[in-house]
């Protein structure tokens, strides 16, 4: 009997949206009204760059936040692939009373080291906890893949949910999921096959990325 010819798998470039005013100093959540600034705009046109490069893009979704669909829209012409995808699954992690705290003050809070080293213990108060987040992201992957077998697709989103959907296809506990660094305007991709998810870069920054593209 002639060998079945494997399915192709469905690939998805995970994209953290670029850099803010305050990326790196200010937890801002869900709060609207944060825009890229001026280096991020310029991160989001070399990412768009990269991934157009692909020319085989099928659909560009983004979390609603305004930083993340700034980021995808240089995206969606880069591929001319169309209008730009909302998906509220792909949202940043809500972090309830925490949001808009600067990161000093709350690296000085008991409860951080907790963040850090049990996150799966964690809830953010009047928020989200991390095994909800992941629980969020992962399904929404897998039922924005569903709408695009065996292609490639951008999913623009923030570094939390990122990390979640990235050790979860790891196989990696979620307590460990810190270990995994997502910089801003970098891509992760993942290929989903029949036998499982294979992940093929993580945090890259800079160089070709035609390797990762399904047809």
């Amino acid at each position: 009997m002639p060998a079945t010819r494997a399915a192709a798998p469905t690939v998805v470039l995970l994209v953290r949206h670029a850099r803010t005013p305050t990326t790196g100093q200010v937890l801002p959540g869900r709060a609207p009204g944060l825009h890229l600034s001026e280096d991020g705009r310029r991160e989001a046109d070399l990412v768009a760059a990269r991934i157009g490069a692909l020319k085989r893009v099928a659909a560009i979704y983004a979390s609603p936040l305004e930083r993340a669909r700034e980021t995808a829209m240089p995206i969606v012409r880069a591929c001319k692939g169309g209008a730009l995808r909302i998906d509220r699954g792909l949202i940043e992690c809500d972090f309830g009373e925490w949001t808009g705290a600067k990161l000093s003050r709350l690296q000085q809070r008991p409860e951080w080291r907790v963040v850090q080293r049990y996150p799966s213990g964690f809830r953010f108060p009047g928020g989200e906890s991390f095994p909800e987040m992941q629980t969020r992201i992962v399904s929404s992957i897998a039922r924005l893949m569903q709408n695009h077998p065996g292609r490639t697709i951008v999913a623009v989103s923030h570094a939390d949910p990122i990390k979640a959907a990235v050790a979860h296809a790891l196989g990696t506990p979620l307590d460990l999921f810190q270990r995994i660094v997502i910089a801003t305007a970098s891509v992760s991709a993942i290929a989903f096959r029949r036998e499982g998810p294979v992940v093929l870069t993580v945090n890259s920054l800079a160089g070709d990325l035609g390797m990762l593209g399904a047809s």
